[in-house]
């Protein structure tokens, strides 16, 4: 899950039912709490001791397998609805809750972004269909740490352009991998992104909308990770947990607008979009890919 500078979060949703949790699953401070969104005293955004390490690396692990699952699962005639249910499942089958569900109103467990749309799509009844394709943002709470990831997935026989589309988000993706390092600054995962989409990929652009957060003990927070080119101030350091999420929309308005429902973004023009995620742990002598 990603965010819009000021996301502009609605109510319109709430009255989807929202699927029970095990009552004894640890849950994030901000469900039934709206003022639980923000960093604690004790989370100063660094994974600094081994304990932390393990907290945060085995949220990553959950969240990998999660997305793993859903590969297994994404066919010609699943509805969106239907997987968030077995994702559910599976999250709470693990001991852990699903971050999405209840953040700021967010009413199902998943994002499920199909074809056109950009982020944040609410799974439904619509079933998928042979050639599209979507995007699965999946986030679990485990123990007390967010792990957080996705992909998009070819539904049964995509045509050449839309493989190369999702080829592109997951080049984007390790274009922006590469640039990490301790004592790098944090603009060139933007700079390195948007070179390699246009370099590679012509007719394709890099959405400015969204942006990758620090994760760890709280779902976002800084630093905020720009996909595109930039001249933000700031450098990456030892400890740093942050998710790198490019939007890769094929045409070359990239904008998105946002729906009555105050969470799903699509594009203007009807172009199609992939997007790709990973969390990524600075070290001093290299970096982690929690997600990989």
């Amino acid at each position: 899950m990603i965010l819009l500078p000021k996301p502009p979060y609605k109510q319109g949703v709430k009255h989807i039912p929202v699927r029970p949790v095990p009552g004894l699953t640890l849950k994030p401070p901000y469900v039934g709490n709206e003022e639980g969104y923000e960093p604690r005293p004790e989370d100063d955004g660094f994974v600094s001791v081994s304990s932390e390490e393990q907290g945060v690396r085995a949220a990553a692990v959950l969240a990998k397998k999660t997305l793993q699952k859903a590969r297994e699962l994404v066919k010609p005639g699943l509805t969106t609805d239907e997987l968030d249910a077995k994702l559910h499942e599976f999250i709470c089958s693990h001991g852990a809750y699903p971050s999405p569900l209840a953040y700021h109103g967010f009413p199902k467990s998943i994002c499920t972004s199909v074809n056109n749309v950009i982020a944040h799509g609410i799974p439904d009844a619509r079933p998928l269909e042979d050639g599209d394709i979507v995007n699965v943002d999946v986030t679990v709470f485990l123990h007390g740490w967010h792990g957080d990831t996705s992909a998009t997935f070819l539904v049964g026989n995509v045509d050449p352009r839309g493989r190369e589309l999702v080829r592109a988000a997951e080049d984007a993706l390790e274009a922006g991998i590469k640039a990490c390092r301790h004592g790098q600054h944090f603009r060139n995962i933007g700079a390195s992104i948007e070179e390699c989409i246009r370099e590679r990929y012509p007719g394709m652009r890099v959405n400015r909308q969204f942006s990758g957060h620090g994760i760890g003990m709280v779902f976002h927070r800084p630093p905020w990770i720009l996909h595109h080119d930039n001249d933000e101030p700031g450098r990456m350091s030892q400890g740093m947990c942050f998710t790198i999420e490019p939007c890769i929309v094929d045409d070359e308005d990239a904008r998105g607008w946002l729906w009555p429902d105050g969470w799903t973004v699509s594009t203007e023009t009807g172009a199609r979009s992939a997007q790709a995620e990973h969390m990524v742990l600075i070290r001093e002598d290299g970096i982690e890919v929690l997600t990989r």
